[in-house]
């Protein structure tokens, strides 16, 4: 695959929904010792920091979200349902923090390592079709987080892809996926149309807790993490 420079922070540093769009058809490649693997991206999600209910920063800062509050065009990558890591890009000025989760994308370079990481994909198609099989196929977890995605020599970057950018009417967008509450009819997901790689669309679905004979909740039934949203960061 050609090398080229990755996006310049300029790129990040404006409206996280413009951004998101922007960012289909772009390149995430992680280079590891076990050798690189590219994914074009054609699923992405926006979220909106305090204005977004389905955000991970809506309530404020903690050490888990403390990266979407930093520079914009670095990597976010968080823990969800105690088995998946999830990949952000930080957009905005610093200090607004606003990010796109990267949701499923086309492998475009090192198929091979990729069908090892991903040894349960049916087909080519499945191997980064969702946000966790998209950060097992790069390779991408935690040591990630923070990570500078617009620095050249990083081993995690994102690279302007294809010359010939997706045609606009070629671009959807929809409610995010597993998102519940307030923030639940924005159509802040976007997709390119008819992209085999393409996530299904999964409504959030409310879970009553159990509650215990004595009408307490029932401990037992408390779920890992707060479900507002399964993937929202």
């Amino acid at each position: 695959m050609p090398t080229a420079d990755p996006l310049p922070r300029a790129f990040y540093d404006r409206p996280v929904r413009a951004v998101a769009r922007d960012l289909l058809g772009r390149v995430v490649r992680h280079t590891s010792p076990e050798g690189p693997v590219a994914v074009r991206l054609t699923e992405v999600e926006a979220y909106a920091g305090a204005h977004d209910p389905g955000s991970h920063a809506f309530r404020g800062r903690t050490p888990r979200n403390a990266v979407m509050f930093g520079e914009p065009g670095h990597v976010y990558v968080y823990f969800t349902y105690g088995m998946h890591w999830c990949m952000n890009l930080v957009c905005g000025p610093p200090g607004k923090p606003f990010a796109v989760l990267l949701r499923a994308g086309e492998v475009v370079d090192g198929h091979d390592l990729a069908r090892v990481r991903r040894p349960s994909a049916r087909a080519a198609r499945d191997l980064a079709r969702g946000p966790a099989r998209l950060t097992v196929a790069l390779g991408v977890d935690k040591r990630y987080d923070g990570a500078d995605a617009t620095d050249p020599s990083s081993a995690l970057v994102v690279l302007p892809g294809p010359a010939r950018r997706p045609a606009r009417g070629s671009v959807r967008s929809g409610p995010r996926v597993g998102v519940a509450g307030a923030g639940a009819a924005r159509p802040w997901r976007y997709w390119l149309d008819g992209d085999p790689t393409v996530s299904a669309y999964r409504p959030a679905v409310s879970r009553r807790r159990p509650v215990a004979a004595s009408g307490t909740l029932d401990p037992s039934s408390l779920p890992g993490e707060p479900q507002r949203g399964a993937t929202a960061p």
